[in-house]
C-alpha cells in the first residue's frame, strides 16, 4: 500500500498532508518535514507495487531519480533526497507553490503571446540541459509544466519517462506518450529518437498556450488531416510565432529544427502583434482534445465532429439506452461489457460468444455507427471503432491478417506492453487511457480484426 494522510516516514522526518495525483506508475503527496517546510514526496502506487515485474519498476524510479539529480537548472523540479520506507523508495522533491500551465489555460484562457513565449524559452533551456545530458524529457506538454505563485516562472517537472538517447540511433524505448503533443516518432517503439522529438512537444505545448487547444494528434497528420495552423484559431499571434511552431511541428523529425537551440532561434525577435486586438475564440476543450475527425488517404478534409446529440438507431430495434447512461456516467468497464453484449445479440451469435468474417461483413451499419458515435461522443473523440480504425490504416493494416500490424496497433493502443499482451484485468477503463484503447475487441477473434477495421470504414466511419 502507499501512504495515507497523517502518515510519518523516516522516523517522522516527513508527514504525508495529502494526495496530489496519481498518474499511470506513479503517486504523488504534499507532506511537511520537521521544520515544517512543504515538500513533495513521489512513489510507485499501488497497482504497480501489486505487479509481478514490480522490482524492475522500483530500479526504474530510482534511474529517475538519478536523471532528475544530473539536470540541475532553476526550471527543472530541484529533489532534495530518495528515501526508502519500508520496501518502497520515495523522492523528495522542491514543493511548488502554483498551477500548471494547463490549469492556467483552462481557467483564464489562452496566453498572451508575450507571455507564453517567456514560459518556452524558460523551459526551452532547461530541455537543453536535458538533451546535454543525454536525455530526452518524452512528455513536455502543458500538465507538466508548473508556474511558482506570484512569479513569472515556469518549472519542468515529472521526468517519469525520460530516457537516455544516442541521436539518431534506433533504440527501443517504452510506448508512453501524450496525445497531441508527441510526435509521430513516439508512437513506434523502435524509430530514431533525438533532441527533435522533445521540440516537437515543446512547439505543441506553446501552440496550446496561444490557442487554448490540443493540436491535432500526429499519426491523423500522417494520414492526410491537416493541422490547422495556430493564427487561424487565436488571429493575434504573430506570424514569426505561427511559422515557428508549424515548422517545430512537423510529422518529418528531419524537418524540424533539430536541436531546442535552433527551434527557440526561430521564436527570437518576433513580429508584433496586430495593434487591434481581434478576439480569440473560446476553446472547446482547452486541456483534452476534441473529437476526431473521419479522415481517409483519398481525402485531408476535416469532418464534422460527432453529432451532440446521438440518435440511438438500430436495424434490428436494438436498445442503446444503457450503453449510452454507462459511457455517460463513465463506467468504461461497464460499458465495454454492454457494447459486446449488444453486438452480439444484434448479430445473433450470444451462443457462440463472438464474431466471425462473415457476421462483421453483415453487421448493420446502423448499430455500427450508433455504437461507435457514441463511444466517441462520451470519451471526446478518444475511443471508439473509428478511432481505432484510424490508428490501424495509418499503421499499413488491411482486411488480411499480418501479425507485426496487430502487434504495431497493441503497442499503440496499449493492449500490449514491454512485448506482452495485457489480461483483460490489465486494462485501463479510464480516460486516461491511451488513445483507442476502448472498446476492447475480445468477441472478434484477432485474424477478423482486419474485417472489423473495413467494415468500419465501409460503414463510412
Amino acid at each position: 500500500m502507499a501512504w495515507a494522510s497523517g502518515q510519518r516516514l523516516q522516523d517522522g522526518k516527513y508527514t504525508i498532508e495529502q494526495e496530489l495525483g496519481e498518474g499511470g506508475f506513479g503517486i504523488t503527496y504534499r507532506a511537511r518535514d520537521n521544520n515544517g517546510r512543504k515538500v513533495v514526496i513521489k512513489t510507485l502506487n499501488d497497482s504497480v507495487q501489486r505487479r509481478s515485474d514490480f522490482a524492475k519498476f522500483q530500479q526504474d524510479f530510482l534511474n529517475e531519480a538519478l536523471r532528475l539529480a544530473r539536470c540541475s537548472h532553476p526550471h527543472i523540479v530541484r529533489i532534495d533526497e530518495v528515501i526508502q520506507e519500508g520496501q518502497l523508495w520515495g523522492m523528495v522533491m522542491e514543493y511548488i507553490d502554483g498551477e500548471d500551465l494547463a490549469s492556467r489555460i483552462e481557467n483564464k484562457g489562452a496566453l498572451q503571446e508575450a507571455e507564453a513565449l517567456r514560459y518556452i524559452q524558460q523551459i526551452g533551456e532547461a530541455l537543453a540541459v536535458v538533451h546535454n545530458n543525454g536525455l530526452l524529457h518524452r512528455d513536455i506538454k502543458p500538465q507538466n509544466i508548473m508556474l511558482r505563485s506570484g512569479k513569472s516562472e515556469a518549472v519542468l517537472i515529472d521526468f517519469g519517462i525520460a530516457r537516455e538517447f544516442t541521436p539518431n540511433l534506433t533504440q527501443t524505448h517504452t510506448q508512453m506518450l501524450s496525445d497531441g503533443f508527441a510526435p509521430i516518432e513516439q508512437y513506434d517503439k523502435r524509430a530514431k529518437r533525438g533532441a527533435y522529438t522533445d521540440v516537437y512537444a515543446l512547439a505543441a505545448t506553446l501552440y496550446s498556450l496561444l490557442t487554448g487547444e490540443v493540436p491535432t494528434l500526429a499519426p491523423l497528420q500522417a494520414i492526410g488531416t491537416p493541422l490547422e495552423p495556430p493564427q487561424q484559431i487565436n488571429p493575434n499571434i504573430s506570424n514569426r510565432v505561427n511559422q515557428a511552431i508549424l515548422k517545430g511541428m512537423e510529422v518529418k523529425a528531419e524537418n524540424r529544427p533539430q536541436s531546442v537551440q535552433a527551434w527557440l532561434r526561430l521564436l527570437k525577435d518576433h513580429s508584433v502583434a496586430p495593434a487591434i486586438l481581434k478576439p480569440i475564440p473560446a476553446p472547446h476543450q482547452p486541456v483534452n482534445p476534441s473529437p476526431l475527425p473521419s479522415v481517409s488517404h483519398q481525402s485531408t478534409q476535416q469532418l464534422p465532429p460527432p453529432p451532440l446529440q446521438v440518435q440511438l438507431i438500430s436495424a434490428v430495434r436494438a436498445d442503446y439506452r444503457k450503453l449510452r447512461d454507462l459511457l455517460a456516467a463513465s463506467k468504461w468497464k461497464e460499458a465495454d461489457e454492454e457494447t459486446a453484449k449488444q453486438m452480439l445479440k444484434v448479430a445473433r451469435r450470444k451462443k457462440e460468444g463472438f464474431l466471425g468474417n462473415g457476421d462483421i461483413d453483415r453487421f448493420p451499419c446502423e448499430d455500427l455507427r450508433t455504437i461507435d458515435q457514441l463511444w466517441v461522443k462520451y470519451s471526446n473523440g478518444r475511443f471508439g471503432f473509428s478511432v481505432q480504425k484510424r490508428i490501424y490504416k495509418s499503421l499499413g493494416g488491411t482486411r488480411n491478417y499480418d501479425d507485426k500490424i496487430r502487434e504495431s496497433l497493441g503497442d499503440c493502443v496499449g493492449w500490449r506492453v514491454n512485448n506482452s499482451w495485457l489480461l483483460m484485468s490489465e486494462l485501463t477503463f479510464a480516460l486516461n487511457a491511451p488513445l483507442g484503447h476502448l472498446p476492447y475487441l475480445y468477441i472478434f477473434p484477432s485474424s477478423c480484426e482486419g474485417t472489423l477495421f473495413c467494415r468500419v470504414e465501409a460503414c463510412g466511419l
